[in-house]
């Protein structure tokens, strides 16, 4: 990585095997890192990682990513800190084996999967704009295959339908609720959501991305196992890639020059992939934006 000296990062999810591994790395490259913790208190294994010597260089802020209002304080706490964010890596995400719904009454794929990427990323505009910041967006590749088990037939690319919604609150509903499908469906959501925000961010020089990191051995991985191979999941976890090599694909979009002014893309690892065309229809991006902000300002 280049040298990050003076450069300040948003990473959340860091107290997770992969986002620990993007927070500890950009610390070691020089960056002050922010991240924000549901308990803070995780947060040790991420300090004992960067060290004594680099701490000073590392804030955590109480939150819960899932809560709007826990969304807006961070992201306040953080503009009234900082005044340029160099690099924001939405990491933070979650799978949910059955229907739940978040305090503020949206389907918790939503609120954590889509959300706290959005509102981090719109709520912290101007600290972005000043920084010339990159956005990744940690998204995955189910939302262009939602089989679980792809032994025959076709992808089955996730799908998201705002005709007629009022609020995305309605998305997800407990009727005919499949997970695995709820969960790309909000990883879908971000990616458009990207997208469509990252026009109106270029003139500014900040670039949206977003990357499949692979499949990687963490507890969501843990989650989307089908019930037919939870006998040889432990065989599973052996062929899957490091929590550090997850994390090489999203340093690289993150921090690679290469890649500079390189926006509105979506890679799956090191390779530009496609999103299915839903993600690219200017009506759901323009209806997803109207939603996503009226989560935040309603």
């Amino acid at each position: 990585m280049p040298d990050l000296t003076d450069k300040v990062a948003v990473v959340t999810g860091a107290t997770g095997g992969m986002g620990q591994v993007i927070a500890a790395e950009l610390v070691r490259a020089g960056a002050h890192v922010i991240t924000i913790a549901r308990n803070p208190a995780r947060a040790d294994a991420l300090r004992a990682r960067i060290g004594a010597e680099a701490a000073d260089r590392l804030d955590v802020i109480a939150g819960d990513l899932s809560r709007r209002a826990d969304v807006l304080t961070a992201a306040k706490t953080i503009r009234d800190r900082y005044g340029e964010i160099h690099l924001l890596v939405n990491n933070a995400g979650a799978h949910f084996s059955e229907h739940r719904l978040s305090v503020d009454g949206v389907e918790m794929h939503v609120a954590l999967d889509h959300l706290a990427a959005f509102g981090l990323t719109t709520l912290l505009d101007e600290p972005l704009r000043r920084g010339g910041a990159r956005v990744v967006n940690v998204a995955s590749d189910t939302l262009n295959d939602t089989r679980q088990i792809k032994l025959a037939g076709r992808p089955r690319p996730a799908t998201v339908d705002l005709a007629g919604v009022q609020s995305l609150a309605e998305l997800n509903s407990a009727k005919g609720f499949v997970p695995f499908e709820a969960y790309a469906r909000a990883k879908l959501m971000t990616v458009t959501a990207g997208y469509a925000l990252a026009p109106g961010f270029a003139a500014d020089g900040v670039t949206v991305n977003a990357l499949h990191p692979g499949l990687v051995a963490t507890g969501i991985i843990d989650d989307l196992v089908p019930s037919l191979l939870r006998p040889v999941g432990p065989l599973i976890r052996r062929s899957l890639l490091t929590p550090a090599e997850g994390a090489s694909s999203a340093l690289r979009l993150a921090t690679d020059p290469a890649l500079a002014g390189v926006t509105s893309r979506y890679f799956n690892r090191d390779e530009e992939s496609r999103t299915p065309p839903v993600s690219h229809d200017p009506a759901v991006q323009e209806k997803l934006l109207v939603l996503s902000r009226a989560h935040f300002t309603g």
